[in-house]
C-alpha cells in the first residue's frame, strides 16, 4: 500500500469520526427550541465554503485523483503528522460538542434555556468547534498530498471563520452582556494563549 493511499484512508476514517461525532447531538439538538437566531446568506456561504473545503473536493479527489496535475510526492512522515493532528482534531470536537450539549447548532441559534459554557475546551477558547476545524484543515494538509484537495480544507475554514466568528460573537454579548465580555477577556477566540 502507498504512502499516499494511508493517507487517503486516514482521511477517510476522520470524516467518518466527524460523521459519528456530531450525528446524536444534532439528532438531540433539533428538539430544544430555537429562541433566536442569526441565519443570514453569508452564514450559508460560510458553511457551504467549509462543507466544499473540508468534504467534497477532497472526498472527489479521494475517489477520483483529480486534480492529478496538484498532486505532490507523498511523505510517511506528514502522513502520521497529519493522522495525529486529525485525531486531535476530533477529540476537540468531540469533547466542543459533548460541553455543548443541548446548546450545540449549526448555525447561529440561542436554544432555549442556553448557557455561556466555560468548562473543557471553552476555558482556554472561546470558539473550539472553530479550533478543531483548523485541526481538520491542517491534518487534511498533511495527509493528501495534492495542493488542491489538501489545502481545500484551510481555505474553507478561514472563509467559515471569516464569516461567522464576529456575528457570533455578538450574539453572545447580546445574549450574555457583561458575562461573555469577561469570558473574552479571560480567553482566546480559537488558538490556546495566542489568537
Amino acid at each position: 500500500m502507498s504512502v499516499s493511499s494511508i493517507g487517503e484512508i486516514a482521511w477517510v476514517l476522520g470524516i467518518v469520526a466527524w460523521y459519528f461525532i456530531r450525528r446524536p447531538y444534532e439528532r438531540r439538538a433539533n428538539r430544544v427550541r430555537v429562541v433566536s437566531h442569526r441565519r443570514s446568506t453569508s452564514e450559508k456561504l460560510g458553511l457551504a465554503a467549509a462543507l466544499l473545503g473540508l468534504a467534497i473536493i477532497p472526498a472527489f479527489y479521494v475517489a477520483t485523483g483529480i486534480p492529478e496535475g496538484a498532486d505532490h510526492p507523498a511523505r510517511l512522515w506528514a502522513v502520521v503528522l497529519g493522522a495525529v493532528i486529525f485525531c486531535l482534531a476530533m477529540w476537540v470536537f468531540r469533547r466542543t460538542h459533548k460541553e455543548l450539549g443541548r446548546n450545540w447548532s449549526i448555525t447561529l441559534e440561542i436554544r432555549d434555556k442556553h448557557e455561556l459554557i466555560r468548562r473543557g475546551p471553552y476555558a482556554l477558547v472561546r470558539h473550539p468547534m472553530y479550533t478543531s476545524f483548523l485541526l481538520m484543515g491542517v491534518g487534511q494538509a498533511f495527509l493528501l498530498p495534492n495542493w488542491v484537495a489538501g489545502l481545500a480544507g484551510l481555505a474553507g475554514f478561514a472563509v467559515l471563520f471569516l464569516l461567522r466568528v464576529d456575528k457570533e460573537e455578538r450574539m453572545m454579548m447580546e445574549m450574555f452582556g457583561s458575562e461573555y465580555r469577561d469570558y473574552m477577556a479571560d480567553t482566546k477566540r480559537i488558538i490556546p494563549y495566542i489568537y
